[in-house]
């Protein structure tokens, strides 16, 4: 009588585990569908690790569209002059604010101008190319006497990537 214990105790341990690793397949398969690259034969690491840099890429994504917010939601305030941190203003005249965020082989360079001041958009285009970036996505709004520039740039090459500090140091000696 025990020695059948003991094999009703292995056949549910085995289904147990059976069950176990069905289950892991089964969420390792809807991981690799909520992955943005396509779908093909992937090692599990290989998914882990995609994971993992897509989940990172998209807190920078979190914070990069908070800080943008934040810069918006100044942007819109009723009373400017009370509100010297968000909106830089000189003698009546909007001083340019530059942000550049780095995620990951993409950068995103947002700029808020007055529409007295004059740049050319080529130019800040240029400094982009020669930094090994590819413009993918440009976009601008008029807002009242302010205009928002938000360009999105690839990395030429993923591996080599595009140095933000120096991005943003050259788009702030031509801008201001």
């Amino acid at each position: 009588m025990p020695r059948r214990g003991r094999s009703s105790s292995r056949v549910d341990r085995k289904a147990l585990e059976r069950d176990r690793r069905q289950r892991t397949k089964e969420l390792f398969s809807r991981l690799g569908f909520l992955l943005p690259t396509p779908l093909s034969k992937r090692s599990l690491p290989e998914m882990l690790d995609q994971a993992t840099t897509h989940v990172k890429q998209l807190g920078q994504r979190v914070e990069m569209l908070k800080q943008k917010k934040q810069l918006l939601e100044g942007s819109s305030s009723i009373d400017d002059q009370t509100t010297g941190i968000r909106d830089h203003m000189m003698g009546g005249a909007w001083l340019p604010v530059l942000t550049v965020s780095d995620l990951g082989s993409m950068l995103e360079v947002c700029v808020k101008s007055g529409s007295n001041k004059k740049f050319m958009l080529h130019q800040v285009i240029q400094v982009l190319v020669e930094e090994a970036a590819q413009v993918v996505a440009l976009s601008y709004s008029n807002v009242g006497d302010r205009i928002f520039y938000t360009i999105n740039a690839q990395a030429v090459s993923p591996r080599i990537g595009i140095e933000t500090s120096r991005v943003h140091e050259r788009l702030k000696e031509l801008i201001f």
